[in-house]
């Protein structure tokens, strides 16, 4: 059964609970991750949420997102939801914004995580889950942006958060620097 580790002010573990209980009107601080994946021509990976998700049921979003187990590595986790949210093995992985924090709200579920996010390239197509993923398409970085950035509800409010700090990290993907280990959230240094 998949849990959260959930987190205090500083990041720091502070116990774990069932993932299909945490997400409330008043979910607690925990951790988790966003990937933005490319294909080697450089276009984004955009997915739906599948309509039958507890949280944001049919919103775009960045390529795939999850939580890491007890004892998981972040980069080990993105792997893992890659391949059972996508059907996607990566062939790189990045950690390129490690202190990510957000709180949203919609319908009266919270979302309330530390959240870093990580670059991938995927060299294959995807063969989404349906039970995870509606909808996937490849698309223009900048295109994304321009849309993602009119603040359209139609996509997650991480994802539009997530993207406007992006865009301070450069204009081209590929080269956005890898960030330190060290910076992340304590409970995630493994």
């Amino acid at each position: 059964m998949e849990h959260v580790i959930l987190l205090d002010e500083d990041g720091h573990a502070r116990g774990r609970q069932d993932k299909r209980t945490v997400h409330t009107d008043t979910t607690p601080l925990h951790l988790a991750f966003s990937c933005y994946v490319f294909d080697t021509a450089g276009r984004f990976l955009l997915t739906q949420r599948a309509i039958s998700k507890h949280t944001w049921p049919g919103i775009w979003t960045n390529s795939v997102c999850g939580h890491p187990q007890e004892g998981e590595s972040m980069s080990a986790a993105v792997a893992r939801r890659a391949s059972y949210e996508l059907g996607l093995e990566l062939d790189e992985i990045r950690l390129v914004l490690p202190a990510f924090r957000y709180r949203a709200e919609l319908d009266g579920v919270v979302e309330n995580e530390m959240c870093p996010v990580f670059y991938a390239i995927a060299s294959v197509q995807p063969r989404p889950n349906p039970a995870e993923v509606a909808a996937v398409r490849w698309i223009p970085w900048d295109g994304f942006l321009t849309t993602v950035h009119a603040d359209n509800p139609a996509y997650s409010p991480w994802c539009r958060l997530q993207s406007r700090a992006l865009i301070g990290l450069g204009p081209l993907p590929r080269n956005w620097p890898a960030a330190a280990i060290a910076d992340l959230p304590p409970a995630a240094r493994l």
